[in-house]
């Protein structure tokens, strides 16, 4: 009697595991998707980096060959009612101050700009109380820079 309330005691559990597996599968499934460059910082500007603010949104590094500029939007995911966000840009070497925007947004921060050719940027951006940086990045060739997530 002992064995087989153990064994009808784990079929219990692995029936449990599995609809715990796949509510969380369902879950997955429901998550927003990842937030779309939108065109913020004018025509001329590519997408050459990007890191995502967990679950909110992603930051992204643009640079327009014409104007040698780089630029830094923060998008969230959805639009919504205004929440905290920011963005910054910044020369690795400190030969600029930071550019910045923040404030209280619907849907996005920035874009900030600063002339970018031949040198590193750190960049970075947040929204409500996630944020992400990355250091040292987009050296001319887009090396890919140290990512710092808060």
């Amino acid at each position: 009697m002992k064995r087989s309330r153990a064994i009808a005691g784990s079929a219990a559990a692995l029936a449990v595991a599995g609809l715990a597996t796949m509510a969380t599968a369902t879950t997955a499934a429901a998550a927003p998707t990842a937030a779309a460059y939108n065109g913020a910082c004018g025509s001329g500007y590519k997408v050459v980096n990007s890191v995502p603010v967990t679950g909110k949104g992603t930051v992204y590094l643009t640079y327009s060959a014409t104007t040698g500029k780089n630029c830094v939007v923060t998008v969230r995911n959805s639009p919504g009612a205004p929440v905290y966000m920011y963005t910054y840009l910044t020369a690795t070497d400190g030969s600029s101050d930071y550019v910045y925007d923040s404030g209280q947004y619907t849907s996005y921060a920035g874009p900030v700009y600063l002339p970018g050719k031949g040198i590193c940027v750190d960049w970075g951006g947040a929204i409500g109380s996630v944020s992400v940086s990355v250091s040292g990045s987009n050296c001319g060739r887009l090396a890919a820079g140290v990512v710092t997530h808060h």
